[in-house]
């Protein structure tokens, strides 16, 4: 406390001398000029800012990134409805998936709509699947303050309708905790909704070895097992071939859903599976952002083959390895505050492998 005959610069001296914790015994300045040169006066200005990790973002996306969002949602609808009337179509007949009775499908927008909702379950279920991944993604990035967009939906014309959906993080990840958050959240949260309806799937598939030998004369697909469908199989249907499993549409759209869960965990880059590896070891994660694209070749090759009829079928790791190559030069930012992973979130980290060993096929698709 200032006495009453301290003057007021004396004071303020003081009260930054005990803030500080610094000697306080001299209440006056020195008269010696050589002490004064040698003890400059403190100033507040001098002291070095106090380090911070996050910076302010938006209350939330701008409202035209909602508007596109919308849309690409509507239009993946679209398309995922045409692809889950060819699953139902499929699923009636007892009969493996046909990609020319997909492309049929397509018609029905312009001649009869209302056919097109046989395809509902399949599109309401893999749009609920994707939805609820990337919406980890975005509330965790709401939660550690990071930037992101809306998700958004890619609509496409192929054998499920759509090529995934996407965030866009506007700004940097700046500690690991974030990192691993951000990675793993999208797996954890869409798998809350795709291991139910695969076990509903399997619980009301039909079984038709005869899917495993499909005409010749038909450009039919047969899908591949993950590990998952395997354990489920063996518990619910004993003794029974995984591949004779004719799931139902919803059970197929939850199939979708493993499968992209699958790539998303490829420790590699950029994708959830590279930020988890990332936030446990920076240096593992670069030694396998180049190891899994090679492996993904091998993969490639040895799942390769050709068709009866002449024709080769490429196997579609050779598209991943080389999109990881690519997505191998891009910059990634730094993260700023390297603390350790918690014991909860290296537990969550073992998780997601886990997951990825259950969900990953080497030969997803036959026959295309």
């Amino acid at each position: 406390m200032c006495s009453a005959s301290a003057n007021s610069s004396n004071c303020a001296v003081l009260v930054v001398a005990n803030l500080l914790e610094l000697p306080n015994s001299v209440t006056t300045p020195p008269s010696d000029s050589t002490a004064d040169s040698s003890s400059p006066p403190l100033d507040l200005r001098d002291l070095p800012p106090y380090p911070h990790f996050y910076v302010p973002v938006l209350p939330r996306p701008p409202l035209k990134s909602l508007v596109l969002a919308v849309a690409l949602f509507l239009l993946t609808l679209c398309t995922c409805l045409a692809a889950g009337t060819q699953f139902a179509a499929a699923y009636a007949h007892n009969q493996a998936v046909s990609v020319d009775e997909f492309l049929r499908a397509f018609t029905l927008f312009y001649k009869n709509p209302a056919g097109l909702l046989a395809g509902l379950p399949f599109a309401a279920t893999l749009l609920t699947i994707l939805l609820a991944h990337e919406l980890g993604h975005f509330f965790a990035c709401r939660h550690h303050h990071i930037h992101s967009t809306y998700p958004f939906f890619i609509p496409f014309p192929n054998l499920i309708g759509t090529f995934g959906a996407f965030i866009l993080i506007r700004s940097p990840i700046r500690t690991t905790r974030a990192l691993f958050d951000v990675g793993a959240s999208g797996p954890l949260a869409g798998l809350v909704f795709a291991v139910p309806t695969l076990v509903y799937g399997v619980l009301h598939s039909s079984i038709v070895p005869a899917i495993t030998n499909p005409d010749p004369n038909q450009n039919t697909v047969i899908f591949g097992i993950p590990l998952l469908l395997r354990l489920l199989d063996a518990f619910f249907h004993p003794g029974v071939n995984p591949h004779f499993l004719l799931l139902p549409p919803v059970g197929r759209a939850a199939w979708v859903g493993l499968f992209v869960t699958s790539l998303n965990l490829l420790p590699s880059g950029q994708l959830d599976g590279g930020h988890i590896l990332r936030s446990v070891s920076p240096h593992i994660h670069r030694v396998f952002s180049w190891l899994v694209p090679a492996l993904l070749l091998a993969l490639g090759y040895f799942t390769s083959f050709r068709l009866p009829d002449g024709n080769f079928h490429w196997s579609l790791w050779y598209v991943w390895a080389v999109l990881l190559f690519g997505l191998r030069f891009l910059r990634i930012a730094p993260v700023y505050d390297p603390v350790p992973l918690d014991p909860p979130r290296r537990f969550a980290a073992f998780l997601t492998l886990i997951i990825f060993t259950l969900c990953f096929m080497p030969a997803p698709l036959f026959g295309l």
